[in-house]
């Protein structure tokens, strides 16, 4: 969660609260955003092929590179991943019906799944979609794909989308002269960057297969990539608030993986390789180049261990309360327990210093309030504020909190504001407190480590080996490719998550 402010009563990406029903600020607990620039640089071995594309571009262009890899976290910089990638890419293109044209990777930052082309070239691939795959043939087949679209023309029919959400976003950043509001404006045009017609999705999987084959990779590793989509997106259906929040750019709302597409991914495989002979995986070299990648949230954003939410870069923690599963996005912390019924969304506003913290709860921004409610409080230190509002279905306690020059809202929301709940969104309120240098310091994101499979070893075992907020099983099963009965062997190397 990137925290900054950008008004009185706005959330960072300039979601206004004021005048909100209570529906509308339901939906609101359950929105995501976007992060901001790092933009890193391109490993070695990349350098020149990276250097003689850029030469290609127009200012333009590089500025819409520059504004889309914003919207996802920036760029990732990790060497011996961006090496491999590029060497995969490099075999393709040669491998591919348009062997003149040029190609840039960009890792973006962010643990979403998602790959996507630009008309002129640029491929884009998360370091959340490159977790998910296991050797070099699934990555092939991602990047032969979003290649298969450029090849194909399919993406210069989003040239003008693009150039629309640039726009929106540049006219943005213009007006209020912010360009945090200007990336949130292009992260909510992503979908389109994303979206094609099934038939294109489907000439741009047998494009793909047929590149792949041809450079010598596994063509089934578009079938095997696929199923995983398919299990990860079952997966995350049914997490947090997902009726609410699944990100329409997801690679996994872009790209559905579904049974029949599956089928036809393999149909194409078979016109190249028999499953016998398929060809290369070399699972071990990505494995090896995939070791320490930041898994889940990036800690210079923010993340989650399990009801915890801690930020070291803005020196403060909360806890939620028992039973909420968290999940930390660019713009709030949201919060939800397994009924549905209790909700929570922590984010940031700027409140100016002539209003209190009781009058800025009680100043509109959101209808139901009840006016005796309110009342001042301190909460380890700081200056806050609380109160109820309540609706037809839903009723709310919030809290506003001054943490430096900046208001944090803490909002929890209840079909039944019982007693004994308020209780609870109090006290979770007043574990919000700032951490020292020397906690902060001591934090460590979660990667992908890579582990032999020992004598005693099992899926049980190393499963519980993932430090993850739940479902170890399901997610180590989903991040090896593995099936809940499947034998592993001695010696053999699987992805589990660690610090």
């Amino acid at each position: 969660m990137a925290f900054g402010v950008t008004g009185v009563g706005e959330a960072r990406g300039g979601t206004s609260f004021r005048r909100m029903r209570f529906c509308v600020l339901l939906t609101t607990l359950l929105l995501a955003g976007c992060a901001g620039l790092d933009i890193s640089t391109p490993a070695p071995d990349a350098q020149a092929t990276v250097s003689s594309f850029e030469d290609n571009l127009t200012p333009t262009q590089r500025k819409e590179h520059e504004r889309l890899v914003a919207s996802y976290g920036g760029a990732y910089n990790d060497p011996e991943l961006q090496a491999l990638i590029q060497d995969v890419t490099t075999r393709l293109v040669a491998a591919s019906e348009r062997p003149d044209l040029k190609y840039r990777v960009t890792i973006l930052n962010s643990p979403a799944i998602n790959a996507f082309a630009l008309p002129n070239g640029s491929l884009y691939v998360t370091r959340g979609l490159l977790a998910l795959a296991n050797d070099t043939a699934e990555l092939a087949s991602v990047l032969s794909h979003e290649m298969a679209h450029v090849i194909a023309n399919h993406a210069a029919i989003r040239e003008d989308q693009m150039k629309q959400a640039v726009l929106v976003s540049r006219v943005i950043s213009d007006v209020v002269n912010d360009a945090d509001l200007g990336a949130l404006a292009l992260a909510k045009s992503r979908m389109s960057l994303a979206s094609f017609s099934r038939a294109q999705e489907l000439e741009a999987d047998a494009i793909g297969v047929g590149i792949s084959a041809r450079a010598g990779f596994d063509p089934y590793g578009a079938s095997r990539f696929l199923t995983a989509m398919g299990k990860q997106a079952a997966l995350r259906s049914s997490g947090i608030g997902q009726s609410a929040t699944a990100d329409a750019s997801d690679f996994l709302a872009s790209h559905p993986a579904t049974p029949e597409r599956i089928s036809i991914a393999i149909a194409n495989a078979r016109e190249y390789a028999s499953p016998d002979k398929p060809g290369e995986r070399d699972r071990k070299l990505y494995l090896s180049a995939l070791d320490g990648v930041i898994y889940g949230d990036d800690p210079k954003e923010g993340f989650v261990r399990g009801r915890r939410f801690f930020h070291p870069k803005l020196g403060f923690t909360f806890t939620a309360p028992d039973t909420f599963t968290l999940e930390n996005t660019s713009q709030a912390v949201l919060g939800a327990t397994p009924t549905g019924r209790e909700a929570l969304r922590l984010d940031a506003v700027r409140v100016g210093g002539d209003q209190s913290l009781s009058q800025y709860l009680s100043s509109g921004w959101i209808e139901g309030v009840e006016i005796a409610s309110v009342e001042s409080l301190v909460l380890n230190g700081f200056p806050a504020a609380t109160a109820v509002a309540r609706g037809d279905q839903w009723s709310f306690r919030m809290f506003a909190i001054r943490f430096g020059s900046d208001v944090y809202r803490l909002i929890f929301a209840a079909r039944e504001l019982s007693p004994d709940l308020d209780r609870q969104f109090r006290a979770a309120a007043e574990t919000f407190r700032r951490v020292s240098i020397e906690e902060a310091d001591k934090v460590k994101p979660l990667r992908i480590r890579i582990v032999d499979v020992g004598l005693t070893d099992n899926i049980d075992k190393l499963a519980g080996k993932m430090e993850v907020p739940d479902r170890d099983m399901e997610r180590f099963l989903i991040l090896n490719g593995l099936d809940r009965n499947a034998k592993l062997s001695y010696g053999e190397e699987v992805k589990i998550v660690a610090d």
